[in-house]
């Protein structure tokens, strides 16, 4: 029970009242909710709908960037686990570790998502999205609640007598595991997706392939991940053989990891939601320029690490 740890819980345990009062009030909105009328009632709900509409969009705003500090909790704990060297050994130092992880990475693009809906929603005098986005919300609540859950779990499950694998042995090219399958793919082929991907991503930007260009982006956030892991990383520690995806958190790396993740969130979450939004010619292009500005930053700074190894040392890992 780490300052940071109980810090969690306490918010965590604020984000369910007041998720729970926002789910009351859109479950009303969205069952009794008319623009068309003009009844005292719909008056009520009207008003009640912004009231929601405020709790929501603040939960969701602290729980964006809260999961920046929940990493920063789990190299915190990483310290006092035997056996652990950052998040990694935290993570897979118990049964719930890596489902809540999965789960924390699909919520934060979707309350992201809610957040831009909510932002579209609020520009018109008709809203057009008001059930819509009530209606998510109440799928979401059911995503955060459960979020919540899976963390108490966790956190409660860890026991800090236990031995737990370090990061070396969880991305180890000799485990039997996805993961494994991942780290020994031919690095050409590695590299080869990676850069295609991105050609194809720029094309699709010129000729404006909104659709496309969204597909895309939801694409490029597995493939870059999953080449950080298998080749990129290894540049990062100057390591053939070290393949973590936690450890360039630490100060030893510069915290890179967090601007690397920041420009991969920001980029591919801005490209994603471009089919998924209605919006003015003049958003659009302001989507697309971030989603590919976030993009390229990441792209860059990766790429940046092969080649700044390969002139101090002449050769490649």
């Amino acid at each position: 029970m780490t300052p940071e740890v109980l810090t969690l819980f306490i918010l965590n345990a604020l984000f369910v009242i007041f998720a729970t009062v926002a789910f009351i009030l859109s479950l009303r909105i969205t069952l009794y909710y008319d623009k068309q009328s003009t009844t005292p009632v719909q008056y009520r709900l009207e008003k009640q709908s912004y009231l929601s509409a405020t709790i929501i969009k603040y939960i969701f705003s602290i729980k964006i960037p809260l999961f920046i500090f929940f990493i920063f909790t789990l190299e915190k704990i990483s310290l006092i686990l035997p056996g652990a060297m950052c998040s990694a050994g935290v993570v897979n130092a118990t049964d719930y570790g890596l489902y809540l992880l999965v789960l924390k990475l699909l919520n934060l693009y979707l309350f992201a998502y809610w957040i831009l809906l909510n932002s579209q929603d609020m520009k018109s005098e008709t809203q057009p999205y008001i059930k819509i986005k009530f209606q998510l919300f109440m799928a979401l609540y059911i995503l955060l609640v459960t979020e919540i859950i899976v963390e108490s779990l966790m956190f409660f499950s860890i026991d800090i007598k236990d031995v737990v694998d370090c990061c070396g042995v969880v991305f180890s090219v000799s485990d039997n595991s996805y993961m494994a399958e991942i780290i020994g793919a031919p690095i050409f082929v590695q590299v080869s997706l990676f850069y295609t991907l991105f050609l194809v991503m720029i094309l699709a930007y010129i000729k404006k392939l909104k659709r496309i260009f969204s597909i895309l982006n939801v694409l490029f956030v597995f493939v870059s991940l999953a080449t950080l892991i298998g080749f990129f990383g290894t540049y990062i520690y100057e390591m053939p053989t070290h393949h973590c995806p936690f450890c360039f958190l630490a100060h030893e790396y510069n915290y890179i990891g967090y601007l690397l993740y920041i420009f991969l969130f920001v980029g591919t979450f801005y490209g994603a939601s471009l089919a998924l939004l209605q919006m003015t010619q003049k958003e659009e292009y302001f989507y697309y320029r971030v989603s590919m500005l976030f993009n390229c930053a990441y792209l860059l700074s990766v790429s940046a690490y092969v080649l700044l190894y390969y002139f101090k040392n002449s050769l490649w890992l």
